[in-house]
């Protein structure tokens, strides 16, 4: 695209309701932060695994991994991708078998929108991707507050293990503008992006139609889940209102972090005896933690190889972790240990080896 017609198109977007910055409703989509991990984990249904905000579906005999890849800024202006791998190729799709990439966005992050309402704004998707299978891919957008609705769009790989920029616009239509389609202005889900991989005939539907049915692909899609020979990238993925794409919007690490640790937050250790949090004993330990960034929603805690240090001196391993109160900004949570301790006493939380404390509140 050239400066002239990315300006013309920033000109016309903006007169469509986009803005200058902050314009992108996609966060990580150029898959700098990657808290969970960065290797490549079998992928399980709807879970989130390697980069932050970004998950997969699996459902049916056939499975592939998520992975990190570097290397890419002189293709693509991004240096990192998210790369997937078949590991089990599945040659027989079922009619209910699904294998999907998806990003869901928080619901009141997408107001400016003005779904429901006469005033409902177009959004064009523009994305780089590179496929071993040539043809015909499909993704869907849902819109899935209220009355769940979706459209499905088609977009082509021209060229196996190459490169492409594609992009798309959803426009709404009179069942987007009506009160039953708007967005509610809540920490819900709004919309949900899914690449889809290859989903059963279950899911076939009509391209460039919004429906209500659960459709999610046609039946035109090739089959990237034919071989263990197939991989799929995908970077720079921007979503933003108004009918034309314009210019990645590129954002400093600390703030994708930011957006990211809403949803997940990490301590992580590799280190003995770190101390990380300090508490005192009730009828059992209690610790409190405080949130850099308010998260979503009151999140679900996970810890792996933390121990407690107390007054005496001694140490004892955490077996168990259960939250007492929490809320968005802070969660005070109890340890189970395999010793009673003493009521009164202060301990300190520190990691024992490699070690991890995780706080999810995603979608």
């Amino acid at each position: 695209m050239s400066k002239a017609a990315e300006l013309a198109a920033l000109i016309a977007n903006v007169n469509k309701g986009s803005s200058l910055a902050a314009k992108n409703f996609i966060q990580n989509g150029s898959f700098q932060v990657w808290q969970r991990a960065t290797a490549a984990t079998a992928q399980t249904d709807g879970d989130y695994k390697t980069a932050d905000r970004w998950f997969g579906w699996v459902s049916g005999g056939g499975a592939y991994t998520t992975e990190k890849s570097t290397g890419h800024l002189a293709d693509t202006g991004h240096e990192n991708a998210l790369k997937v791998a078949v590991t089990t190729a599945d040659t027989s799709i079922a009619s209910g078998d699904y294998y999907a990439i998806t990003h869901r966005i928080e619901a009141q992050n997408l107001q400016s929108l003005q779904y429901g309402s006469a005033n409902a704004k177009p959004v064009t998707l523009s994305f780089w991707v590179k496929a071993t299978k040539t043809g015909i891919n499909t993704l869907s957008l849902t819109k899935d507050d209220s009355t769940a609705i979706r459209m499905v769009k088609e977009f082509t790989i021209n060229s196996s293990n190459t490169w492409e920029y594609k992009t798309m616009t959803f426009i709404p239509d009179s069942s987007i503008k009506t009160a039953a389609s708007a967005i509610v202005n809540d920490t819900g889900r709004g919309f949900q992006l899914n690449w889809v991989l290859k989903y059963g005939s279950t899911y076939d539907g009509t391209a460039d139609a919004w429906t209500t049915s659960s459709h999610f692909t046609t039946s035109n899609g090739v089959n990237n889940m034919d071989s263990t020979s197939n991989t799929f990238y995908l970077t720079g993925v921007q979503l933003e209102i108004g009918e034309k794409a314009t210019a990645f919007e590129h954002e400093p690490y600390d703030t994708t972090l930011k957006k990211a640790s809403r949803y997940y937050t990490e301590i992580a250790r590799a280190d003995n005896n770190t101390c990380h949090l300090v508490g005192y004993v009730q009828a059992t330990t209690v610790a409190r933690f405080g949130f850099d960034v308010s998260m979503r929603t009151s999140p679900t805690i996970t810890e792996t190889n933390f121990g407690i240090l107390y007054s005496t001196g001694s140490e004892q391993a955490v077996t168990g972790v259960a939250d007492i109160t929490q809320d968005s900004q802070f969660v005070s949570f109890k340890l189970t240990t395999a010793a009673n301790l003493n009521v009164g006493e202060a301990v300190v939380l520190y990691a024992n080896g490699a070690a991890t404390l995780t706080f999810d509140a995603e979608i």
